[in-house]
């Protein structure tokens, strides 16, 4: 039947559909079974019921009591059979009853090669204006395990990206958010093949 996989996101949702569409492609032995985000507004929400993705908002807005926020979320990823947890973009922390019950089994995409230039606030155009700020020569992409601690958890796979002597932060994200497309179904893939053996 396949894994069953559960997206958060906060924004554009631009990995989601990466996702979404190596699913229904058949390349990956897996749906997308919920989307998740802390943004009403965001357009991962509406790309996933454009494929009849069942899709929720949760915040604090709507859930004043983190605890209780915590637990509906889970309820939620175990009413839909959710196998793994995919970070794309997903901005809040994930409280410790989800990262509990889904030990090594949450993953999150980053926008550099961690350990450089991850933490709290190191997320989007803030990455990239980082580097072209401190002068890298290459950035890239890390997907990890998410643990308690941003950006701490075991690195899985990274690929690297050239920062060009012209870029600005917004080119830069471009090139790296065309590689992520790409990486994010190529380490799926490899993640789902060791979950099915």
């Amino acid at each position: 039947m396949g894994i069953n996989i559960a997206v958060f996101a906060s924004g554009g949702g631009s990995d989601l559909q990466a996702i979404i569409d190596a699913c229904e492609s058949g390349r990956l032995d897996a749906h997308v079974a919920v989307v998740i985000s802390n943004n009403s507004g965001a357009k991962a929400l509406q790309r996933a019921k454009a494929h009849n993705i069942p899709a929720f908002h949760f915040s604090q807005k709507i859930i004043t009591d983190q605890n209780q926020l915590d637990k509906t979320m889970l309820d939620t990823l175990i009413d839909n059979e959710v196998d793994i947890i995919f970070l794309a973009g997903y901005l809040k922390k994930l409280g410790a009853n989800i990262l509990k019950a889904f030990e090594n089994r949450v993953y999150n995409i980053h926008p550099s090669l961690l350990p450089k230039y991850g933490g709290k606030g190191m997320y989007g155009i803030n990455v990239h204006t980082a580097v072209i700020n401190a002068g890298e020569k290459e950035t890239g992409i890390t997907i990890h395990r998410v643990i308690e601690e941003y950006d701490k958890g075991e690195i899985i796979a990274q690929r690297k990206v050239p920062v060009r002597e012209n870029d600005t932060p917004e080119t830069l994200a471009a090139r790296v958010l065309t590689q992520e497309h790409l990486f994010i179904v190529e380490i799926l893939e490899k993640i789902i093949e060791e979950m099915s053996k």
